[in-house]
């Protein structure tokens, strides 16, 4: 545990419920309880996993248009594939909003904010909890083989982060949308 008190994390919650819609905010929250139970389980560090997943999604109160013009003024890097569909951003910037809005300065919890949504090859364990812990939390429901992927994150994380990440790519191939470079290559890198 790095020392994060409770009323940083309850004043960390008080300020995300008041930027983010109701139901942003209580995924942000299924999210961080996932991840804070994912990391009981793999004997990860349960206070990173708990405000790597309560931020992942903190800047997604912001318009596409609003976080591609924050991303250029900011000078973070955008890929093309976020150009094209700049609502990607919000992982990058979310990362960004940790750091100065929220005062979370640990490397590893705003790696983990900002490779949720594609994935990396190689990622921490950390980086696979909230990965997994963002598309299985509760109110989650849409997703094919949920009660499945559910019940494999507790077994295997790496297979579950496998099945996710297969599903991911069939629906952005069947559905002709772009697949950011990285989902591929961390598609690439854990199907070997």
């Amino acid at each position: 545990m790095f020392g994060y008190l409770k009323q940083d994390i309850t004043k960390i919650q008080k300020k995300l419920s008041k930027k983010l819609s109701e139901s942003r905010y209580q995924h942000s929250l299924g999210v961080a309880y996932t991840a804070a139970s994912l990391a009981m389980r793999y004997e990860a560090d349960m206070e990173k996993a708990l405000l790597a997943g309560m931020l992942h999604d903190c800047a997604k109160y912001m318009t596409p248009d609003e976080m591609l013009k924050m991303a250029l003024n900011k000078k973070i890097e955008i890929s093309e594939v976020e150009r094209m569909k700049p609502d990607l951003l919000h992982a990058k910037l979310g990362s960004y909003f940790a750091i100065k809005k929220y005062h979370v300065k640990d490397k590893e919890i705003n790696e983990a904010i900002i490779c949720h949504t594609t994935g990396k090859p190689d990622m921490t364990l950390l980086e696979k909890i909230i990965y997994v812990a963002d598309y299985i939390e509760p109110s989650r429901y849409k997703m094919p083989r949920l009660k499945e992927l559910r019940k494999m994150a507790f077994v295997d994380i790496d297979k579950c982060l496998i099945m996710i990440l297969e599903d991911t790519v069939k629906y952005l191939e069947e559905s002709g949308l772009y697949i950011d470079d990285n989902t591929k290559k961390t598609y690439d890198f854990y199907k070997k």
